[in-house]
């Protein structure tokens, strides 16, 4: 097969990829933010601790990464019909990709919020911040770098997985080296492809990277300067007692 007949190919199968990675980080992220936030809260000595709903939670979110991913499509193929019509294609695949996801992507969430300062929370509490005030100013945004890394891991998850499902039908790159590559023997179309998913996915590591970078960065700034105007505010009443 020459370039130019490739060409067409990749690229329609590249949207497809895109196309389910895309949705399926969303729903993940939609998702599973609120679910590793729950289990974090109802943790032992947590902020919601309960011990029985944090063990069923963690139970339904171990059982769901315990599932192989080709297994988790054929299970959910009744259910992928009955929510988008179709179990195969791009738009059946965000479906499975997306239940992958979720319960990866929630306990990357539960240890992001594990790994913020506890003093910072014992702060937000004495200044009388409720829950959901904790939550929201001080757990999410401490974790945002890591919350970032966790999305870009994720992304790079799915990409994987997109292979996967293309091969029984979801459409997309994994097609696409399965059909031509394996079934047809097109090897160079088959290499193509695989240099493609490497260069995807180096290029969402990079971007996530930069951007945790950033943010780690502006944090660390804001936390010299909080340093530096606490230790102000404590140097200006030894000055007075002296003067007096």
């Amino acid at each position: 097969m020459t370039w130019n007949e490739m060409q067409p190919l990749l690229y329609d199968n590249t949207l497809d990829t895109l196309f389910m990675v895309w949705w399926s980080t969303f729903y993940a992220v939609l998702i599973g933010i609120p679910v590793g936030v729950l289990l974090h809260l109802t943790d032992r000595g947590a902020l919601l601790q309960n011990i029985v709903v944090s063990k069923v939670l963690g139970a339904i979110v171990n059982i769901g990464r315990s599932f192989p991913f080709l297994i988790l499509i054929v299970v959910l193929i009744p259910f992928t019909r009955l929510v988008v019509g179709v179990s195969i294609g791009p738009t059946g695949a965000v479906v499975p990709l997306a239940i992958a996801a979720i319960p990866f992507f929630a306990r990357l969430v539960e240890a992001a919020l594990r790994e913020v300062d506890h003093g910072l929370v014992e702060a937000a509490q004495a200044m009388g911040g409720g829950t959901w005030t904790i939550v929201f100013k001080v757990l999410l945004p401490q974790a945002l770098p890591a919350l970032i890394a966790a999305v870009t891991t994720t992304v790079i998850q799915l990409i994987g997985y997109s292979a996967i499902a293309g091969a029984v039908g979801g459409g997309g790159l994994g097609n696409l080296a399965y059909t031509y590559g394996y079934q047809q023997y097109e090897t160079s179309l088959m290499i193509t492809t695989v240099v493609e998913l490497v260069l995807l996915v180096t290029v969402v590591q990079l971007l996530g990277d930069l951007v945790v970078r950033r943010l780690a960065g502006r944090g660390t700034r804001a936390s010299s300067l909080g340093v530096g105007l606490r230790r102000a505010r404590t140097e200006e009443p030894a000055a007075v007692t002296e003067a007096a």
